[in-house]
């Protein structure tokens, strides 16, 4: 018997142009949750879910009773993603990667899943997000370690905080224990990774750190 999954994936509405980005996360490695319009995606892909969820008022198509589906009403109080993300933490999973979740025609959708990351860090969990080009990470108090990214952007701002101390080394701009400050002057904006091995290091508060790869 196979040993149980211990990750999750959560798989998005918002396009996913190719297949490139499961090159890196592997599905067969996670426990796989579609949201909503995600399961469109993975059925382009040829992935198989574990488990369905929505209110499919973005799915052009519904899945087959074959696979384990969750209907959710059209009036509730979270995303199809958060709803996604609560099922994942309920089987005992702590480690998620949302994709599909990033971009798209809602910027809304793209403040609402940064927000289930928040829940997820509030909650025991790690999460991130990411595309083809991006990840999106939510630090509080701790380090990440960026490697083999030479020539990446990546852009730091307090989160859900009005402040948050953060050091850079491998970076064009390095810093100590600068302070980031809502509305602040000093903004951590496009910076660039110039070195193989780079890390941002959050002293205090919560940090969102964008890494975009051109």
């Amino acid at each position: 018997m196979a040993a149980e999954k211990q990750k999750c994936m959560i798989i998005g509405a918002s396009p996913i142009l190719d297949g490139r980005v499961f090159q890196e996360f592997d599905p067969k490695d996670y426990f796989v949750i579609c949201a909503d319009g995600g399961y469109e995606t993975a059925l382009k892909l040829g992935l198989v879910p574990d488990l369905v969820v929505g209110d499919f008022d973005s799915a052009q198509k519904r899945p087959p009773a074959s696979l384990r589906t969750l209907v959710l009403p059209v009036e509730k109080d979270v995303t199809d993603t958060m709803f996604a993300a609560l099922k994942g933490l309920a089987k005992g999973l702590r480690d998620f990667v949302l994709l599909g979740c990033l971009g798209g025609p809602r910027f809304d959708h793209s403040l609402a899943s940064i927000e289930t990351l928040l829940y997820l860090r509030d909650h025991g969990a790690w999460g991130f997000l990411a595309d083809e080009r991006t990840k999106v990470f939510l630090l509080r108090e701790e380090k990440l370690r960026i490697t083999k990214l030479k020539g990446a952007t990546v852009s730091v701002f307090p989160y859900g905080c009005p402040t948050c101390t953060v050091s850079y080394t491998g970076l064009q701009y390095p810093l100590t224990r600068g302070s980031l400050t809502v509305g602040g002057l000093l903004m951590g904006v496009s910076n660039s990774i110039v070195s193989d091995d780079a890390e941002i290091k959050v002293h205090s508060g919560t940090a969102l750190v964008a890494v975009y790869q051109p």
